[in-house]
């Protein structure tokens, strides 16, 4: 329900009440509870919060049912310091022992602090723990809740302690802390409390499956799940992901074909999990009976399975139908655009890459580091010198991303291939960070293009003092002084590497390659 400003304003305004009790204040007329709750809870948050400024201001006395509104807008808002304020003046009237508003206050913590990498500051941390120590009555559900905040955070001690002090426990409470062991690792006590457990059910058999997998024991994991007393769906879909997620790619296959002959409804993870597998095992063939034959409605399983389906198809050498089901999907995330900008680039549509890559522009989406390192290394291999220029200044100036060293060695990379060596020089002297081997063999492979033996001279002198035993970077060396006719230059640098018994290392061919970045 939202409310106009005008009808609140005119509301307080106008309203009449009698002589305060007490301290010249009245009690809150229900009325504005409702218009309060409406604000608080369907927004604007801020007229919620106005609102009971001017309650103050004109005798009106919040009470118990105010708390809980203004707290749930101050946390909406994103604003701690005057939650924590609300929290010293509930403190002050002494109804912090009252539930509804100390469940508020335990909700103001534990929703405001987690942060995008879902870590919680100490400091918040502890004020979420006091408030929960100091309630009255604290139901089943409020125990698990604080677990399960410990579990997220794999703080195991306290979730542990917290786990003991119970008055009493449920089905949830068990399967929160085996899934806090399973996701430190410790199965032994994972494995003793589900002994323990006086009921199991599908959850807690699925967190012994994962617990097990995680720690590589896959023997057992496989032999927990072929016993389980009931499967779901998500049970099977974890057991392929684990599979997946280990590198036991044909295994997934394996189990997938299962799932679906058993007449199991498949689900996302299910389907993205079989997808990578596909992609990593080069299988073309799967992944397209899996699309055609049980992802008719693909779309609809959301931007994540799309992803997936059409990096599956990009690595497996189908960049034309990646493309398609590119374009078909609709809520594209960052992730999604980065996979088909590398996907392009590293099937030589680097032009297309590009375009992709300004599109993102066009439709208000923010690129990440990612999305730059995929928009370099399009350029780098399509040649696209002045692109690339721009693209790599714009990281800083246009969308206030420092280039990390990936990025720095992507365009030293394009400069020195491109005869552009001055300028690729000069930024690998002076970029803000170390350069590492790979930037200096960059700068070393254009000198060899060029035949330019004093500037490889020079970036041999900074490779020396990294100590590194490449020996690639001796050899191309070496190729440098040989293409210019300088054999004795050519045969010392080779008495050198035997000196510091530094092999060259036999070739090998790769049967593929993962061309995505995260996102």
């Amino acid at each position: 329900m939202h409310f106009q400003t005008a009808q609140t304003d005119s509301w307080l305004h106008n309203y009449k009440f009698s002589k305060p009790k007490s301290r010249n204040l009245v009690e809150v007329p229900p009325t504005e509870y409702r218009i309060r709750r409406g604000y608080a809870y369907n927004g604007p948050e801020q007229k919620c919060i106005e609102m009971f400024d001017k309650m103050s201001q004109i005798g009106i006395k919040p009470d118990n049912y105010t708390y809980p509104y203004v707290l749930n807008s101050f946390c909406k808002m994103g604003n701690t310091r005057d939650g924590k304020r609300i929290h010293s003046q509930i403190i002050k009237v002494g109804f912090e022992a009252v539930f509804s508003v100390a469940n508020s206050l335990l909700n103001f913590y534990l929703m405001r602090d987690f942060h995008e990498m879902g870590v919680m500051e100490n400091e918040n941390l502890r004020d979420a723990r006091r408030v929960f120590d100091d309630m009255i009555g604290k139901p089943v559900e409020l125990w698990n809740r604080m677990i399960s905040v410990y579990v997220n955070l794999a703080e195991v001690e306290c979730g542990r302690k917290l786990f003991e002090e119970m008055p009493e426990r449920d089905i949830v409470s068990w399967n929160s802390m085996i899934s806090c062991y399973a996701r430190v690792g410790d199965i032994k006590s994972a494995r003793d409390l589900f002994d323990r457990m006086p009921e199991k059910n599908v959850v807690t058999w699925t967190a012994m499956v994962g617990a097990y997998a995680n720690s590589g024991d896959f023997n057992t994991a496989r032999r927990f799940f072929e016993i389980m007393p009931e499967k779901n769906v998500v049970s099977w879909s974890s057991m392929i992901s684990n599979y997946t997620h280990h590198g036991k790619f044909e295994e997934a296959l394996e189990l997938f074909v299962r799932m679906q002959s058993e007449g199991v409804n498949l689900d996302g993870l299910a389907f993205v999990s079989v997808l990578l597998a596909c992609t990593h095992l080069g299988a073309l063939d799967f992944g397209k009976w899996v699309h055609f034959s049980l992802m008719k409605d693909w779309f609809q399983l959301g931007v994540i399975v799309g992803t997936a389906l059409l990096e599956m198809y990009a690595t497996c050498g189908d960049v034309d139908r990646a493309f398609k089901i590119f374009i078909k999907m609709g809520n594209k995330d960052v992730f999604c655009w980065n996979v088909m900008i590398r996907s392009l680039a590293i099937h030589g549509r680097t032009e297309d890459a590009i375009k992709i890559f300004y599109m993102m522009k066009q439709k208000e989406l923010r690129p990440n580091e990612f999305t730059f390192t995929n928009a370099l290394f399009a350029c780098n291999h399509g040649g696209l010198v002045e692109e690339g220029r721009r693209i790599f200044n714009k990281m800083k100036t246009q969308f206030g991303i420092d280039p990390q060293l990936k990025h720095y060695g992507c365009f030293i990379d394009l400069l020195s291939r491109n005869g552009q060596l001055e300028e690729a020089y000069l930024l690998a002297k002076t970029m803000p960070l170390e350069p590492d081997i790979a930037v200096w063999g960059s700068l070393l492979g254009g000198c060899r293009m060029k035949n330019n033996v004093k500037l490889a001279e020079e970036v041999m002198e900074r490779i020396g003092e990294l100590e590194t035993d490449d020996s690639g970077i001796y050899v191309l060396l070496s190729n440098i002084y040989a293409s210019l006719g300088q054999w004795p230059e050519a045969v010392s640098i080779r008495e050198k590497m035997e000196k510091k018994r530094i092999w060259k290392k036999a070739g090998y061919s790769s049967v593929f390659e993962v061309v995505s970045d995260g996102g």
